[in-house]
């Protein structure tokens, strides 16, 4: 009896654990880009790292505006690393360019790079809305 009480006490820690979400989960509003545009990026697991698409786009004011861009992954591909680091790819739509990403979590906000050929660009910090 004390073998399968502590085997099913294993087996609902180990599903526990898995449920867990990462802290990146969530939904981001992104720093303005080169056009003073932003956006809403939902976090979730692809595969076995974690995607961000691109739920909605506003202009300069705060208006929301229509964007080829929404269902696209922004960020993919991204894996933690440790101490609130993560790595990835991210996709830019003003320059139409993706970067291998360097994204760094602080609580409620993410600062995101990335290089391309060795050309390096900030992407500002995002912060979290939900």
């Amino acid at each position: 009896m004390k073998r399968i009480f502590m085997s099913a006490l294993a087996l609902m820690l180990s599903a526990s654990a898995a449920l867990a979400a990462d802290p990146l989960e969530g939904t981001w509003r992104t720093a303005p880009d080169d056009n003073g545009h932003t956006g809403l990026i939902n976090v979730a697991p692809c595969g076995a790292a974690l995607c961000g698409t691109l739920m909605k786009a506003f202009d300069g004011t705060g208006t929301q505006v229509a964007s080829p861009n929404i269902g696209r992954h922004i960020i993919s591909q991204t894996k933690p690393k440790g101490d609130g680091a993560y790595t990835g790819k991210v996709y830019a739509p003003d320059r139409d360019k993706t970067y291998n990403s360097k994204l760094q979590l602080s609580g409620n906000t993410l600062a995101v790079s990335g290089c391309v050929l060795g050309i390096c660009r900030n992407g500002g910090t995002w912060t979290k809305v939900e």
